[in-house]
């Protein structure tokens, strides 16, 4: 089956059960900036698995585009990828687990839709701990489908809970289903689901939200429960196709194919983990730059990922001899496999195409020096150590492997222990920094956030009423303490235009206006005039707040009743981000 049917079949299946389906949100999260990326489904939805009412109903389906880089290191083995689309479904609020157990076993072993051999099917369910019982109402629920006593495993928190996808938010025990691989032995007596033998192979994940995690770490119940489903796409298509790996479907066959052309010879089995990095890497670094938030190569939060991404590509690429320019080449490849799904990529495709040539060549330019200080540091140490290493790295941007193999060329051998150290240490670091940067959030729905997301309206409106209507979001990120928005213009705002754009503000916050509330058709509200710059991103129904006629737009997230407890707004620093690109940071003074 290829991977176009599954995605039909899927949407199907859920729409024959009364589900909306809703399309993939950005990759970039809007209503929450404890993380970088939307990593799941589910990550879009918090306001909604929280209780506030989705314009779509109760019960929704969708095919989501994903980003993880917890194992971006990995990458280069069978199983890990960095971008990747998962298929979930959702009850916010409606069924429970008797729907979510049955519709999963029909769904995988009907022979109308994925015809998987329920003898083959393993199930694993939450044993249980300190801050949940065990689960043995999904236990009772697969017996009751047709699943035997000895193919139903109980496993800790680490395997069998989902969420939440920052610090705090909802979350809940699982059930896993997995497909015992015939032509991959067991590992022995003791191997069961999970184990990474290969013998058992995940296909799919119910999560029963019902908690809410806090900041220290304790559980409480949600007001309301809902079920949240994952099924990994490539996953899926490599079981059904019986391929040994997702590398073997056509969601990464064109891209290998074509490197394998571009080499500069004939590659063999140990070049295997180069090709996959370079077809890993050169993808997710285009789906992110060709989503409508525009995301450039940088220093910093998801142009950073960008940037790695890129520049490890690069150095693989150079040693399958590949030479430079082989990005645009695989970008067009890219392209062609999901313009007819994410309109995004081809609409996107002169700003990806931009920023990869700028990218290469910024690269190659700091490789240069990144050369020139390993050559210094050796002529004076007459070694490399784990920490110049490291100061290569993080520095000069010197990937790892490089460093190693120019070592080797000299004879030397790095004390990888050393590095090690070093890199925890700034990874520990790094880890707190960005924890404190991205406390909080949406998926709180703290007074804090909540009153500075109602700001991001009021600021939208104001920028386009003195900049003009070419002002367009290009992204937001709101912490208890401030709001960041980022927007297409050409220049910083003169000191005359930020203080026209404070006072159009101010005036709406000292008017006291209700923030009004309402769902309707899509058209209808581009109709009345809600700005909506990222169609792809709503359904058909869709979610609409408006202040006056100072601002209509459509929006998921959560706002506050009336402008005038946002008592004064005052604009901080400003900077250029990009062509064309320009990011405020905003405070509310009390």
């Amino acid at each position: 089956m290829k991977i176009d049917e599954l995605r039909k079949l899927y949407i199907e299946f859920f729409r024959q059960k009364k589900h909306a389906v809703i399309p993939s949100a950005s990759l970039i999260p809007e209503n929450d900036p404890t993380v970088l990326f939307t990593t799941a489904g589910m990550h879009p939805l918090v306001p909604f698995l929280l209780g506030q009412p989705h314009p779509q109903g109760k019960r929704l389906v969708n095919c989501q585009k994903c980003i993880r880089t917890t194992d971006i290191d990995d990458v280069g083995d069978a199983t890990h990828l960095t971008f990747f689309e998962m298929l979930g479904n959702w009850s916010l609020g409606d069924y429970w687990k008797k729907e979510a157990v049955q519709w999963s076993y029909e769904f995988l072993t009907s022979k109308k839709w994925l015809g998987f051999n329920p003898e083959k099917l393993s199930i694993t369910v939450f044993e249980g701990d300190d801050d949940a019982p065990r689960d043995e109402e999904s236990v009772k629920l697969w017996r009751e489908v047709g699943i035997p006593e000895e193919r139903i495993f109980y496993l800790p928190k680490e395997d069998n809970w989902w969420g939440p996808a920052g610090a705090t938010g909802p979350c809940g025990p699982c059930t896993e289903m997995f497909i015992e691989v015939e032509d991959v032995p067991a590992c022995g007596p003791n191997c069961r689901p999970g184990c990474e033998c290969g013998h058992y192979f995940e296909v799919w994940n119910d999560v029963f939200m019902m908690y809410y995690k806090h900041e220290d770490g304790s559980y409480t119940p949600l007001d309301q429960r809902n079920v949240d489903t994952g099924m990994g796409v490539e996953r899926t298509a490599a079981r059904l196709q019986g391929v040994p790996t997702v590398y073997h479907t056509e969601a990464y066959v064109p891209l290998i194919e074509k490197i394998r052309e571009l080499a500069g010879r004939e590659l063999t089995e140990s070049d295997d983990a180069f090709i996959k990095i370079i077809a890993d890497h050169v993808k997710s670094a285009v789906m992110i730059m060709a989503d409508d938030r525009r995301i450039a190569p940088s220093n910093v939060e998801q142009g950073y990922i960008v940037r790695r991404l890129l520049r490890k590509a690069i150095h693989s690429a150079d040693r399958l001899e590949i030479g430079s320019g082989f990005m645009e080449t695989l970008t067009e490849t890219v392209i062609e496999m999901y313009k007819h799904i994410y309109d995004e990529v081809e609409r996107n495709r002169d700003f990806v195409m931009e920023n990869l040539t700028l990218e290469e060549k910024k690269f190659r330019r700091t490789l240069r020096k990144a050369l020139g200080k390993f050559e210094r540091i050796y002529s004076e140490n007459s070694t490399i150590t784990g920490i110049d290493a490291f100061l290569l790295f993080t520095s000069f941007g010197l990937p790892l492997e490089m460093t190693k193999e120019l070592a080797e060329e000299k004879g030397i051998t790095i004390n990888m222990d050393e590095f090690r150290r070093q890199f925890e240490e700034h990874r520990e670091i790094s880890r707190t920094a960005t924890e404190g940067k991205f406390k909080g959030g949406l998926a709180d729905h703290s007074e804090e956030i909540t009153k500075l997301h109602t700001a991001t309206h009021l600021l939208q409106a104001a920028l386009r009423k003195v900049l003009g209507e070419s002002v367009r979001q290009n992204g937001s990120n709101i912490t208890k303490d401030r709001l960041r928005f980022d927007f297409t213009f050409p220049r910083k705002l003169t000191d005359d235009e930020k203080k026209q754009v404070e006072d159009l503000i101010n005036d709406v916050i000292e008017r006291d206006l209700e923030v009004q509330h309402t769902s309707m058709p899509y058209e209808e509200a581009i109709k009345k005039g809600a700005l909506a710059f990222f169609k792809e991103n709503y359904g058909d129904e869709v979610s609409v707040y408006w202040i006056d006629d100072f601002s209509i737009e459509l929006c998921g997230g959560p706002h506050v009743e009336r402008t005038g407890i946002l008592k004064e707004f005052r604009i901080g620093k400003q900077e250029k981000i990009g062509a064309g690109l320009i990011r405020i940071k905003g405070i509310l003074v009390n």
